[in-house]
């Protein structure tokens, strides 16, 4: 393993024991269904990389934040990533069967109450978010707003819809680059924007580059996805391999071919590498977390 990914290793598996910890108990407190509070556990604790709050600690580092601020800002995006993957796999939607190695939670509960996990799981983002400690109103506010505006049909959502209608579609580069710049990128980028946002005074200049950097991964991490749906393995990539050429979604590789998808995938890891150029080591975090992206397996 080389340097950046043992870096990058470790700091998602920090990153994800003070996740998951502060994950758990947020929702194990009071609910007024225990059927309900289980599939809520079940979608969020049952695995995953924690990428995108990973991200939003290290953006908070590179931005010189050392203290606990961006940690619930950090589970709040996950919430959300939680909550659009129960809806994702819905019949209605992907109609997939496995997720993280485990049946979905549609599967593994029933369809009424995976809706309605995703649904607390949205609102629960929000509401911790809007009481996040260590932060002035102000701040929170500015990050209700990022999170929302990245969520919401201007975001992750009209991403989606955008996929749901580009079924058996030819779609150009840019339409592709747009339809996953919402669905994919914007809570990535919003990960990275929020992180930044809990350092004590943020430079715009700094802020503005890190959005770019943002901006590259989100687009790297979908042409990867697409490259692992064609080449991975099921039992590692924890879902079913081969699932958006079955269902004639448009992918990086149909559009431009396994080597173009892969030359692609170089050129924005390069951008995103790019962006952190002004940044000292304080920056080196996300420079692991965007070839770990890229090089990933799962």
């Amino acid at each position: 393993m080389s340097g950046k990914n043992l870096l990058a290793s470790d700091f998602l598996e920090t990153c994800r024991a003070r996740v998951d910890a502060e994950l758990d108990r947020c929702i194990t407190r009071d609910s007024a269904s225990g059927r309900l509070q289980e599939a809520m556990r079940y979608s969020v604790l049952g695995g995953g990389k924690r990428i995108r709050p990973a991200l939003c600690l290290a953006a908070a580092k590179a931005m010189g934040q050392t203290g606990d601020e961006a940690l619930i800002p950090a589970c709040s995006v996950e919430l959300i990533h939680a909550y659009s993957l129960i809806h994702d796999d819905l019949p209605a939607m992907d109609d997939d069967e496995l997720r993280r190695g485990r049946p979905t939670t549609h599967i593994a509960f029933d369809e009424a109450t995976a809706i309605l996990a995703g649904d607390a799981l949205q609102a629960l983002a929000f509401g911790w978010l809007a009481e996040a400690p260590g932060l002035s109103e102000s701040v929170r506010l500015i990050m209700v707003r990022e999170l929302a505006r990245a969520s919401g049909h201007g975001g992750m959502v009209g991403g989606q819809a955008i996929d749901l209608e580009s079924v058996g579609k030819t779609l150009a580069l840019a339409q592709l680059e747009t339809m996953h710049r919402h669905k994919t990128g914007a809570l990535i980028e919003t990960s990275v924007r929020i992180g930044a946002l809990t350092a004590p005074s943020v430079d715009e200049q700094a802020l503005a580059s890190l959005t770019q950097y943002a901006k590259a991964l989100g687009l790297a991490f979908q042409v990867q996805d697409d490259l692992l749906d064609i080449e991975g393995d099921t039992t590692v990539i924890g879902k079913p391999q081969g699932s958006d050429a079955a269902r004639a979604k448009p992918t990086y590789p149909a559009l431009l071919g396994l080597e173009g998808a892969r030359e692609h995938l170089a050129n924005l890891l390069e951008q995103a590498q790019q962006s952190l150029q002004a940044f000292g080591p304080e920056a080196d975090p996300l420079r692991a977390m965007a070839d770990y992206v890229v090089a990933r397996t799962h």
